[in-house]
């Protein structure tokens, strides 16, 4: 049976303190919450990863990272290993975000490096991907989702997805005014799983979790999350807020 997940990515907010208020208040809320079959995940920015490990121990929060660099050492200034991470509690990571692709120039190349160094040390990857409003209009959207997983990803075994989530971001429903609707997310989660399947069979395909991430909100994450093929969220600002963020969760 496949994980639910709900996965809150603060992205660059909150400060240290900002940061332990909010930890307190989702372990305080989700606390009594049935969680059997529900991961509840936070990913703060670097600076406070190693104080939210240690705010969550013997509670039901994970805490991941937002990314890593793909080299084990080096100089590269300003950038995070796999080993650093592991170092300080951090067993999954969020690689190949929307953002990290358009602001930062991640390609598919660079992402299937870093997929690879995190695997090999034994992380945890929930691994973004998703199509630009240009990609939607013009009816590319399986065609552009499809490229970045295979490039990414199709180099691996089969074995390897047993560590592997995956974050469908419609990027052209964040932001820009354009409307996703639950079909919509439902269609490209299963052909996702069908990618996936074709792959490396029905097996891994349906073992997969795969997550939507394109602006679930209270209103609208039940509705979501009812989708056969859509096994949680990958939440942005909406995770900001302990209130919400619980209501996300308690939609399953």
């Amino acid at each position: 049976m496949r994980k639910h997940i709900v996965a809150g990515n603060w992205k660059m907010n909150n400060d240290l303190k900002a940061t332990k208020k909010l930890v307190k208040q989702i372990r305080k809320s989700i606390k009594k919450a049935d969680l059997s079959n529900t991961r509840v995940i936070v990913a703060p920015t670097f600076v406070n990863l190693a104080t939210a490990v240690k705010r969550t121990k013997k509670s039901k929060i994970e805490v991941v990272a937002q990314n890593m660099h793909q080299a084990s050492n080096g100089a590269f200034t300003g950038e995070i290993s796999a080993k650093m991470l592991k170092s300080i509690g951090v067993k999954t990571v969020i690689l190949g975000h929307s953002e990290r692709r358009a602001y930062f120039g991640e390609t598919d190349a660079l992402l299937a490096e870093k997929v690879n160094a995190a695997l090999e040390n034994k992380l945890e990857v929930i691994f973004c991907f998703g199509e630009e409003l240009s990609d939607r209009k013009e009816n590319n959207q399986e065609g552009v989702v499809k490229s970045q997983i295979k490039n990414a990803l199709f180099h691996l075994d089969a074995d390897a997805f047993k560590n592997i989530v995956l974050a469908y971001e419609p990027v052209w429903a964040i932001g820009t005014g354009e409307t996703a609707s639950p079909e919509q997310a439902q269609d490209m989660h299963a052909f996702i799983r069908k990618t996936l399947s074709d792959k490396y069979g029905e097996e891994v395909a349906n073992t997969v979790s795969i997550l939507y991430g394109g602006s679930v909100k209270p209103g609208n994450a039940k509705e979501i999350f009812s989708k056969p093929d859509v096994d949680g969220g990958l939440i942005g600002g909406a995770a900001l807020k302990a209130e919400d963020f619980f209501a996300i969760v308690n939609a399953f």
